[in-house]
């Protein structure tokens, strides 16, 4: 059995979970489920990035202490996943004392092993605190940070401790023409290259004027103590889980799953800090793009929002993974629009897949009491195993995580299931005795083809996926049966019983 060592990034704890980060943690969820059924030891992190100067901006605001107000964001987004299906082992907090002295534990194994990385010097920038990062000129539109437009940006002069990454540029391009799969996919690993021939510059490593975070481990020369700078603080949590108690987190790492506005952080800061440390970097970091609202950035500051709980009420949260997954690709931006959610849902999964699991048990407690009949594997199995092939190559990790690829191999089956029905009518079958034989054939052929569409589908949609499952009568669970054995299924004398409906039909507005 293969380790699989999965994580997201850790979601800034000043606000309430939005469609962006549903879009991350579904996609990571899907790739985490999918390991499992590949038979691989999955351990799949996910957690809430609780310190910064923003978060203690927002306490404030608030009138709360910081640990009680990111203990009430951290509730609100456990609720979330927990009502999304998300299968995560381990959920950080980075407010937590383990990560606090691990955190601790990891900067002065740089003071060890790396002594020159750190050094103190003043500096002067223009800094976001939407980004908690200071920007450079490329990064700042009409004097605002392009990333947050409505923050003004804060002149700061401080004494910090700085980190040298500039000493690791050329160690970083060795890394990646040495591992071109560290950093996926192809357009984000070219920002990186650029990133790096232009030269990197060194960057704070502790902050001054607010104590909402981890203590930098050393003073600075005069005595004073600063609080580690929140970057720091929040990319070794992938690392620190290892040291929380029952934890199997592994490293190095598999694969961070992260967005691309903070691809730069984690293909670059992070795996210079883990060089100084003399510490293995993970194997690969995979940058999904954005989701948008009628063409704009989803941003809580600027007024561009959706309700996520809306979102899911409207046909249920498998139906608004299927949707997420199904319309936004993996790799690249997209959006979201209700009418195309809807169009998605009808068409696929009302009129697809849910009428092809009613027809089918329909057909079976119809002409075989229940009974799923004895029937030989033939053209169309063989067809639909080569397109879960693809959907396993796809979420292999060897290029990548195209997670929208996959999903869309396994929804060639159902339209080929589909098909199968309209072209050997079963109903014509089934007023002929003499066509038993071949009407069994179809009916085993139909039976084998949900099964295995059950068990596909549970990465992408868990419990109608089970429902299904128990619909045609199967043993254990879809989730809890791996691809190789979906791959040889006999559903023969299954009991299959035919219940409400998976998907049903939108109801229509009220007086059309």
């Amino acid at each position: 059995m293969s380790r699989f060592y999965l994580t997201t990034a850790i979601d800034y704890a000043n606000g309430d979970p939005h469609l962006g980060h549903a879009l991350e943690k579904i996609g990571a969820d899907a790739i985490a489920r999918f390991h499992r059924q590949l038979g691989d030891d999955v351990w799949f992190l996910i957690g809430m990035d609780e310190h910064g100067q923003k978060v203690a901006q927002t306490a404030e605001q608030a009138g709360m202490a910081p640990q009680a107000f990111v203990d009430r964001v951290a509730e609100r987004f456990q609720a979330m996943w927990t009502t999304l299906g998300i299968s995560h082992d381990q959920f950080m907090r980075t407010s937590a004392a383990p990560h606090h002295a691990a955190v601790t534990d990891l900067l002065e194994r740089i003071f060890r092993h790396s002594p020159d990385d750190f050094y103190e010097r003043s500096y002067t920038g223009r800094y976001c605190v939407g980004c908690e990062s200071f920007k450079q000129p490329a990064d700042i539109t009409d004097e605002r940070c392009a990333l947050h437009p409505t923050r003004s940006l804060q002149e700061i002069t401080e004494r910090n401790w700085f980190f040298r990454l500039s000493a690791y540029t050329d160690r970083l391009k060795a890394h990646l023409a040495a591992h071109p799969e560290f950093v996926q996919p192809a357009t984000r690993r070219n920002e990186i290259l650029a990133l790096l021939e232009q030269g990197l510059e060194d960057v704070s490593a502790s902050r001054a004027r607010f104590a909402w975070g981890v203590p930098f481990p050393r003073p600075l020369s005069d005595g004073e103590t600063q609080t580690t700078y929140v970057w720091f603080d929040a990319l070794p949590n992938y690392w620190t889980a290892q040291t929380f108690p029952g934890s199997r987190a592994p490293w190095p790492a598999d694969v961070h799953i992260v967005g691309k506005d903070i691809t730069r952080f984690h293909a670059v800061i992070w795996p210079a800090m883990l060089m100084a440390a003399d510490l293995p970097l993970p194997a690969m970091i995979w940058a999904h793009g954005f989701i948008s609202l009628g063409g704009e950035r989803f941003s809580k500051s600027a007024g561009v929002k959706l309700e996520l709980a809306d979102a899911i009420a409207r046909f249920g949260p498998d139906a608004f993974r299927y949707y997420l997954l199904r319309d936004v690709p993996f790799d690249g931006d997209g959006a979201f629009s209700w009418e195309r959610f809807e169009a998605v849902y009808t068409a696929e999964l009302a009129n697809g897949l849910g009428n092809l699991a009613s027809r089918m048990t329909a057909m079976l407690e119809k002409y075989c009491d229940g009974i799923v009949p004895t029937g030989v594997r033939g053209a169309t199995d063989a067809a639909d195993l080569a397109d879960y092939a693809e959907a396993r190559a796809a979420m292999a990790g060897r290029r990548g995580f195209p997670v929208h690829e996959a999903l869309e191999a396994v929804v060639r089956t159902v339209g080929r299931a589909n098909q199968l029905i309209q072209d050997a009518k079963p109903w014509v079958l089934a007023k002929n005795p003499a066509q038993r034989e071949a009407l069994d054939g179809v009916l085993a052929t139909l039976a084998r083809q949900l099964a295995r569409q059950a068990v596909y589908l549970a990465p992408f949609m868990p419990q109608k996926a089970e429902a299904l499952w128990q619909a045609l009568g199967g043993p254990g669970t879809a989730g809890g049966t791996t691809f190789a054995a979906a791959d040889t299924l006999d559903c023969a004398g299954w009991r299959v019983t035919k219940g409400e409906g998976l998907f049903p039909r939108p109801e229509p507005p009220a007086g059309a």
